[in-house]
């Protein structure tokens, strides 16, 4: 039975008290204002007979005279299959003007997949972009992080993502989007034609900080319904910088101590929460995430990119609108490459990177002004098609073009005995070349 309670005793900002028993942690509640409306509150703090609750939109409206009624249930959303191709708010609401979801509610922010059920992930996500299938693979049910900063087009790759990955569904959740960056979402998922496999769940900056909170619960709920239905789910997230400091702005407004660079001491686990939900299932389907992470001032030490380091397995490093080859490192590819993939794939990999690192001491010895050695010129040519051909995200091939693609520009650049590739392999792909222009 539920208990109505008549009297908010305190409002904060998003934030408003009740005097009740018999609540729970994350519990719903619903506040019935005097003009008819109603709005909805989540159980963010119990202290005795206090009870702190996270308003999801703008306290304007409520008064201390309203009523609240506790739902005896935490937050939920509505699960169906009509969910594919629509989008919605944080706190589950639709936001594409289309019919109400009709389906099962299922409870978010539960407990990560049973450890006894998960598999070691033997799969690769394609993405048919170089220097992520071919140098550093994403691997079903990898958890791995963008790092950047505000300004690289982390969304135009995460775009890119979801239009050519092999992944039977895209879940996206936006975190502090501008209107332009949501619509960027839309128009690319209509123009690529991949709507019919994509579920958007959406905060805007102008959004309450509690539904910021709530998007990548809302994601990773749905996420773990379509795996259990034997599909493979690719999860991206975007800014997860901006989930933190929603968690920081609800933590100071509840007075908490705070602690590294004034985020709650439980930043670790609130990241952890989440991406552990990233999994391959036993006789079922797949999570893997792909996250945004800004850095502020592209500091790689900041509680944020510190401490998702230690949770997710590797991390793609954005920087001057390529993926740095350097920065970046999926600590899961050696599980794919050359046992799902082709033989050639770990040498190859490895020969162009060495001598992209080369490319760069000869660049430097140019920069200086010292003469060139025949054999610094032969890197500086690699390393411009390296940028041109592999580097660059507006390349679009397969692995296996990619390949191709790689031991072509080694042909133009270098002579078998250079590349430090054993002869076996030269010998039997050096002349399986495509033209490079």
């Amino acid at each position: 039975m539920r208990t109505i309670y008549e009297r908010i005793t305190d409002m904060r900002g998003n934030l408003i008290s009740v005097l009740a028993d018999n609540v729970g942690m994350g519990e719903l509640a619903r506040i019935d204002m005097k003009d008819g409306r109603h709005a909805y509150a989540s159980v963010l703090r119990i202290e005795g007979s206090k009870v702190t609750l996270q308003v999801f939109q703008s306290t304007r409206g409520i008064s201390t005279g309203d009523k609240v009624t506790f739902l005896r249930h935490q937050m939920q959303v509505t699960f169906a299959d009509s969910l594919l191709g629509r989008r919605f708010s944080g706190s589950g609401i639709p936001i594409d003007n289309g019919p109400d979801i009709v389906g099962d509610p299922i409870a978010i922010g539960g407990p990560s997949f049973n450890p006894v059920k998960r598999i070691i992930p033997r799969n690769m996500v394609r993405t048919n972009i170089p220097m992520i299938d071919m140098f550093n693979c994403l691997v079903m049910s990898q958890k791995i992080p963008i790092f950047s900063v505000a300004g690289e087009p982390y969304n135009a790759l995460l775009m890119r993502i979801a239009n050519q990955t092999d992944a039977d569904v895209v879940i996206i959740g936006g975190m502090g989007l501008t209107f332009a960056e949501y619509q960027a979402f839309i128009d690319n998922a209509e123009r690529a034609g991949t709507m019919n496999k994509t579920l958007m769940f959406v905060h805007r900056a102008t959004d309450p900080a509690v539904e910021c909170v709530l998007v990548p619960d809302m994601v990773l709920a749905c996420a773990e319904q379509f795996a259990l239905q034997d599909k493979n789910v690719l999860v991206l997230l975007t800014d997860m910088t901006a989930f933190a400091d929603a968690i920081k702005e609800i933590a100071i407004t509840m007075d908490q101590v705070p602690s590294n660079r004034g985020y709650p001491g439980s930043l670790y686990s609130d990241l952890a929460s989440r991406y552990e939900k990233a999994v391959s299932m036993e006789a079922s389907g797949s999570i893997t995430i792909v996250s945004v992470t800004t850095m502020p001032g592209d500091d790689v030490t900041h509680p944020i990119p510190d401490n998702t380091g230690y949770i997710t397995e590797g991390q793609f490093y954005l920087h001057g609108g390529r993926i740095d080859p350097f920065g970046s490192l999926s600590r899961l590819k050696q599980l794919v490459i050359g046992k799902v993939t082709r033989e050639d794939h770990g040498d190859l990999a490895n020969a162009m990177i060495r001598l992209y690192a080369e490319s760069k001491k000869a660049r430097e010895r140019r920069s200086m002004g010292f003469r060139l050695s025949k054999w610094d010129e032969q890197l500086l040519h690699y390393s411009s098609l390296f940028e041109k051909k592999m580097m660059n995200l507006e390349v679009n091939l397969s692995l296996e073009e990619a390949l191709d693609m790689g031991w072509t520009i080694l042909a133009e650049c270098f002579k078998p005995d250079q590349v430090g590739i054993k002869q076996s392999l030269t010998d039997k792909y050096w002349n399986k070349q495509v033209k490079v222009s």
